[in-house]
């Protein structure tokens, strides 16, 4: 089997509006409604929209033959249920034709992994009550965890949710010798089948895509079919993940993005002897060829593929120690603003925006943060984060 595996990260935050300390015991609403309306409106029509559109026209011409898989954050699917519910029903149009996967995660897009595995597991299993219910009682057999993050552990807990398989990024210290373009195991259980994303070729797209500046731009069908054709024939498949928002936000119509992918699945499949197939395909047709070991925490975010986007500096350390502290009273309070604010301040763009890193990866940072620095972002959070633990330390006591 030689196959390409694409899979789309669909993901929108709940951005948090100017909140003033003076605010904190006064403003119990956190949410920057305008904003997140602006956003939504406007990726739709960038993105959402005509990207699901042309996935629909080219699975319509291929059918059976072309394939590819999404995971949508539960804070995704609730801002386009309020916003934008018509990019919801464009997604269940590309659902109910078979040949889309929908992946599982944590519903609101957190670090839990990291740090709890009762919040993880109940972040999961909220996001899979969340695609039942929006997709005609979907239920997804593979993971995906929120940019990526993998390791030993964490696809231990994955594999006990009973999950068959797991996304990551195929990052060069972590693989060394090896290539990403062949199925492998999980350490601790080797169950649990991985798939790692070819960074190279898919960055290439992603990031590299409308870049002037860069040495084989421009990037044409052409140029990527004989980049897949060098793949060595024995290596099984393919993996091309990337941020769904790269079609027309990242890489705007302009640069040919559409067009590029407009003909890409027929120049595979008459030019190469690549197929298209879903993640729980590719599992069910293609066995490991050895186990990947991940000791430490990868992911696909920067050059360093670790946890430095969104952990590691003192910020970000304090905001992340702050929030988990109130875990355990949080998980007894039946009050859904409560459990509402709670998964929205997990999300982890909110740790992202806190990133100090100014140089490698600055700039893609400072491009995705609505805040003017790290530390507003920081000091904005935590306004916020001390008026939930009023909040939350209260109605502990009425529960008491």
């Amino acid at each position: 089997m030689r196959t390409i595996c694409f899979y789309f990260q669909v993901h929108q935050p709940y951005r948090i509006k100017p909140y003033r300390f003076f605010d904190i015991g006064d403003d119990h609403y956190y949410w920057d409604d305008f904003l997140n309306r602006s956003v939504i409106r406007k990726v739709a029509q960038k993105c959402y929209l005509p990207m699901n559109s042309l996935l629909l026209e080219l699975i319509q011409r291929y059918p059976g033959r072309f394939k590819v898989a999404f995971s949508m954050s539960g804070t995704f699917m609730d801002q386009m249920e309020a916003y934008a519910p018509d990019v919801l029903d464009s997604f269940r149009q590309l659902v109910s034709t078979g040949q889309v996967e929908l992946l599982s995660e944590t519903n609101g897009h957190t670090l839990a992994s990291l740090r709890s595995k009762e919040a993880f597991a109940r972040g999961v299993n909220r996001h899979q009550e969340k695609l039942s219910r929006h997709f005609d009682g979907y239920k997804p057999k593979v993971f995906r965890n929120t940019e990526l993050i993998y390791s030993d552990e964490i696809g231990e807990m994955i594999s006990e949710m009973g999950y068959e398989g797991v996304l990551t990024e195929g990052a060069k210290h972590i693989l060394g010798w090896k290539s990403p373009n062949y199925v492998y195991s999980n350490a601790h259980d080797p169950k649990l089948k991985v798939l790692l994303k070819n960074f190279q070729l898919s960055d290439d797209i992603a990031f590299r895509f409308g870049n002037k500046s860069w040495n084989d731009y421009p990037l044409t069908t052409d140029k990527f079919i004989k980049w897949i054709n060098a793949i060595p024939q024995e290596e099984q498949v393919l993996n091309l993940f990337m941020d769904y928002e790269t079609f027309g936000e990242h890489q705007w119509a302009e640069t040919g993005i559409f067009e590029f992918m407009k003909s890409l699945p027929e120049a595979v499949l008459s030019r190469t002897n690549f197929t298209f197939s879903t993640p729980s395909e590719v599992f069910a047709t293609a066995k490991p060829v050895d186990m990947i070991h991940v000791p430490v925490p990868i992911s696909w975010a920067d050059e360093e593929r670790d946890l430095t986007a969104w952990l590691g500096n003192d910020l970000q350390d304090e905001a992340f120690d702050r929030l988990y502290e109130l875990e355990s009273m949080v998980k007894r309070i039946d009050d859904a603003e409560i459990q509402r604010d709670w998964t929205y301040l997990q999300t982890s763009d909110h740790f992202y925006y806190m990133c100090t890193k100014f140089f490698s990866d600055g700039d893609i940072h400072s491009y995705f943060s609505p805040y003017d620095s790290p530390y507003d972002a920081f000091i904005n959070y935590m306004n916020v984060l001390s008026d939930f633990i009023l909040r939350v330390k209260e109605k502990a006591k009425e529960k008491v």
